[in-house]
C-alpha cells in the first residue's frame, strides 16, 4: 500500500508544482489575453483542490498503474491528458462565445505534456520503492 501512495503522492506533487510554474508564470499572460473577462478574481480553491486530488487517481488508474514500462506509461499518460484537457477545451471552443482557438490548442498540448511528467513520476516512484 505504501508504494501506491508514494506513487500518488509523486504524480500529484509533479503535476500540481509544474501546473503552478505553468498558470503561475509562463502561460498567465495567455490565459489573462484569452480568457480574462471569464476569469474570477482568485481561484475557488475548494474546486482546484478537489482538482489536484483527483485527477493524479485518474493517471495512477489508466496510465501509471496498468503500464510497466516507461514508454507505455508515457504515452497512456499524454493520451489520458489529451482527452481530458480536450473534452474541457473543446467544449468551451463548442459552446462559449469567443473561446479562443489557440488558447485551445495550447492548453491541450499542456495537459498531454502535464499529464506524461506526471505519469513519469508516479510511474518511477512505483518502480523505487518496495
Amino acid at each position: 500500500m505504501i508504494k501506491y501512495l508514494t506513487s500518488y503522492a509523486a504524480t500529484a506533487a509533479v503535476l500540481l508544482l509544474i501546473d503552478m510554474v505553468w498558470l503561475g508564470v509562463i502561460a498567465k499572460s495567455l490565459y489573462r489575453e484569452g480568457i480574462g473577462h471569464l476569469m474570477a478574481e482568485s481561484p475557488n480553491m475548494v474546486a482546484a483542490g478537489a482538482f489536484y486530488l483527483l485527477y493524479p487517481i485518474g493517471l495512477m488508474v489508466f496510465a501509471v498503474l496498468p503500464n510497466a514500462s516507461w514508454p507505455r506509461a508515457l504515452v497512456a499518460g499524454a493520451l489520458f491528458g489529451l482527452f481530458a484537457y480536450a473534452t474541457y477545451d473543446l467544449s468551451n471552443l463548442a459552446t462559449l462565445k469567443n473561446w479562443p482557438l489557440r488558447l485551445t490548442l495550447v492548453d491541450i498540448a499542456w495537459g498531454m505534456f502535464a499529464s506524461a511528467l506526471a505519469t513519469a513520476a508516479g510511474r518511477w516512484a512505483l518502480d523505487r520503492v518496495s
